[in-house]
């Protein structure tokens, strides 16, 4: 598959890569790195850390402090590199698990030029560990730790819940059966009560949806070239 996959520069300057077997890029053409950047950290993780239960606030170091991370559609990797680079700068511990059923190649990856963003040591523990990563958990530093489920959404287990769920699919338009009501129900379930469910899109269906599995849902500033986005936070 990654033979005929294409980089692509998108708005902002930043690559993404597009599949013309799905007829959609992996990020926004307005921007990949303002999208990674505003829709899953700024919006996802830093609206977690910051809600009042949680403490010290953002801006802060968090010494101590674990974040797990479930992300619906890990492609590039674009949206854990910048979280794996924040938490390593705020002394936060990271327990990140991808699910992506066509995972890329590490050579793929190398191409989108996303080492210019995060550490040269994230990228170059990240490029070298993530084919074992699609295995077993991986060690990216002392304070991050990686493993990707080279599966199906339909197909994930885990026991594990999850403080923050980054849902990363591509739209609705090119895979319908992602947005639908068992395929939210499905995800949910791994999220923690209080737990933050952030996504790019935001639908009628999805609001409902996530209201019927007892979510607080609102409606967020999107990033360049969408008007809105969603957030909803699970009951406790």
């Amino acid at each position: 598959m990654d033979s005929e996959l294409k980089i692509v520069a998108t708005a902002d300057g930043s690559n993404t890569i597009y599949n013309p077997r799905v007829g959609e890029n992996y990020h926004s053409r307005n921007g990949a790195l303002q999208e990674s950047r505003h829709v899953f950290l700024n919006s996802g993780l830093l609206y977690f850390l910051d809600a009042p239960s949680k403490s010290p606030p953002v801006g802060e170091t968090f010494p101590g402090a674990a974040i797990s991370i479930l992300e619906v559609g890990f492609g590039t990797g674009l949206n854990f590199l910048l979280t794996a680079d924040f938490c390593t700068e705020n002394k936060l511990w990271l327990n990140y698990t991808g699910i992506e059923a066509y995972p890329l190649t590490a050579e793929m990856i190398a191409q989108t030029g996303y080492d210019q963003y995060v550490s040269p040591e994230i990228w170059q523990v990240f490029i070298e560990k993530y084919p074992d990563s699609l295995k077993s958990q991986v060690v990216i530093n002392p304070l991050c730790q990686l493993q990707i489920a080279g599966c199906k959404l339909e197909n994930f287990r885990s026991d594990q819940q999850y403080d923050i769920i980054y849902f990363d699919a591509f739209a609705v338009a090119h895979q319908p059966e992602m947005w639908d009501e068992r395929a939210i129900s499905h995800t949910v379930q791994f999220l923690k009560p209080g737990g933050v469910f952030v996504t790019y899109a935001i639908t009628g269906n999805l609001k409902r949806a996530l209201k019927a599995l007892g979510c607080g849902v609102e409606k967020a500033k999107g990033a360049a070239g969408k008007r809105e986005m969603l957030r909803a936070v699970k009951s406790v």
